[in-house]
């Protein structure tokens, strides 16, 4: 199988996840307790003025024609109006998504530079106490939610040093250190359990490389030990944690939905929460969906990267 059948087959798949999300985003928003018209006009709305916003709305229609309605308005782009804030969904959400991607993107950059040299320096000392050191603070990182670690940072680096403000958002278009020193904080507490993930992998595939045989043979020539790691064995242990990083980007985009709160970060994240809480279902639904492609996306990219650096992934379905 080529890597253009190998690709068309993966969008394939994506397609079928997609209705299979748009699916369950619009039934689960449906069976919400409550009455959208009655919570837009209020307790004191007549039931004449209940009949005729739901008219408005659509809600008066049969849940199968709302869907494919729906569904036809996404293919076209079309995602709604916001019931809380009177705005197209789509809008409100191209606004705050490039925030919630720089977020999850600064995130996974300090996830890798702080993952891979730890885990290759845990690999070549194995069972010695920096991979004894390494293991541990793996095992706390795994443990700790998001959010604990977001309030960690604001306890020691806003509240006792006073280094970064504890939170807020300035566009980078605006007052670019401003915008950095915001984002150090989030970015840094999601990128630090990050690293745990990232950093038990390059160990695990430091450690299988380095008892290969080839290996042994550029030892046995007497290649230094910065050689035989830097350019032989991190050269082929870096193929899954490329994979690896991938999902962890699509982890970090999911966690940014309570880390955003954490630190009053204006992403999808928080307009998120704020739709479920004003039950704004059109806004919901679209958050439900961009953030399913999101993941969709960044699981393909893994697919992709790993198939491209190992061509038996792609070609071992159909032996």
């Amino acid at each position: 199988m080529s890597m253009y059948n190998y690709v068309f087959r993966r969008v394939g798949f994506m397609a079928v996840t997609l209705f299979f999300v748009t699916l369950i985003a619009f039934a689960v928003t449906n069976i919400l307790p409550g009455d959208v018209a009655l919570l837009i006009l209020g307790p004191n709305a007549t039931e004449q003025s209940l009949e005729a916003l739901q008219s408005q709305l659509g809600l008066n229609r049969p849940l199968y024609v709302q869907y494919i309605d729906w569904v036809v308005g996404l293919i076209q782009g079309d995602m709604g109006e916001s019931l809380r804030f009177n705005e197209p969904v789509a809008a409100l959400i191209a606004e705050r998504l490039p925030r919630s991607l720089m977020l999850a993107f600064a995130a996974t950059i300090i996830a890798v530079i702080l993952s891979v040299p730890l885990g290759v320096y845990a690999a070549i000392n194995q069972n010695e106490a920096p991979d004894v050191t390494a293991s541990m603070f793996a095992f706390i990182g795994i443990s700790m939610p998001i959010f604990l670690w977001g309030l960690v940072f604001i306890l020691v680096f806003a509240v006792w040093l006073n280094l970064f403000p504890t939170g807020g958002y300035v566009s980078p278009s605006e007052d670019l250190v401003g915008s950095l020193t915001r984002l150090v904080l989030p970015a840094g507490a999601m990128g630090f359990a990050l690293t745990a993930y990232i950093m038990r992998m390059t160990r695990s595939s430091m450690l299988e490389v380095l008892s290969e045989e080839y290996i042994n043979l550029a030892r046995a020539k007497g290649m230094s030990q910065r050689v035989i790691v830097l350019r032989h064995a991190l050269k082929n242990a870096i193929i899954p944690v490329i994979t690896v990083i991938a999902f962890q980007f699509s982890y970090a985009f999911g966690g940014v939905v309570v880390l955003e709160e954490v630190f009053f970060w204006p992403g999808i994240g928080r307009l998120t929460l704020t739709a479920i809480q004003s039950r704004d279902i059109p806004l919901i639904q679209g958050c439900i969906v961009v953030v399913a492609l999101i993941y969709m996306f960044s699981n393909f990219a893994a697919d992709l990267l790993y198939a491209y650096f190992d061509p038996r992934i792609r070609y071992g379905g159909d032996d």
